[in-house]
């Protein structure tokens, strides 16, 4: 929600301040703990330049969204790059403070419209992205089960990962070393390590 008044008076340093302040709180305390004067304190900056560059709350939420957004889209792409993507999108997955952040906009998307279309579209656009790089991997895999179906299975890693630091968050840990041992001997099963080259 772009606001004319501000286009080219943005100072980077500032901004990426106050978005610091607020992804610090809503890990934290939760999303319904920031205020426009919390994130200020939090950045040290006045309360009214947080309302400047962010005239709304949802402004200030969909900021922090997207820049988070592009970021987790950056690291899934180096993962997916890597030489074991699935088990580089499993860590990624499993990145407890990326969850707990990404578990908060859920939260707030339930009383924000603004906030649930943006995790929609950004949502639908990294599971394509996954399901391509899976598709590719699972093409690849000598396993009987590579003809899976690719979003399915990026679906299910990233749910098991979000469920896994879901609850040990709230220091339930039944089944969780049970549960990553599966997922592992799955994922070595599909994608296991290439052999060197002699």
């Amino acid at each position: 929600m772009a606001d004319a008044r501000r286009v080219g008076t943005e100072q980077p340093a500032t901004r990426a301040r106050m978005l610091d302040a607020v992804q610090a709180l809503m890990i934290e305390d939760g999303y319904a703990a920031v205020s426009a004067r919390r994130v200020a304190a939090r950045a040290e900056v006045k309360p009214a330049l947080v309302q400047y560059y962010f005239p709304t709350m949802d402004d200030l939420f969909l900021a922090l969204y997207r820049r988070a957004a592009e970021d987790s889209i950056e690291r899934q792409a180096t993962a997916l790059a890597s030489d074991r993507p699935l088990h580089a999108l499993w860590a990624l997955s499993s990145d407890s403070a990326q969850t707990v952040l990404a578990i908060e906009f859920m939260a707030l998307a339930n009383h924000r419209k603004a906030i649930r279309a943006e995790i929609a579209s950004y949502s639908e656009r990294a599971r394509a992205l996954q399901a391509e790089a899976v598709r590719r991997i699972l093409g690849e895999s000598t396993s009987d089960i590579a003809g899976l179906p690719p979003a399915g299975v990026s679906l299910l890693l990233a749910g098991a990962a979000r469920a896994l630091v879901m609850e040990r968050g709230l220091g339930i840990e039944g089944g969780h070393d049970d549960a990553q041992l599966i997922v592992q001997r799955w994922l070595d099963a599909v994608a296991p390590p290439k052999a060197p080259l002699t």
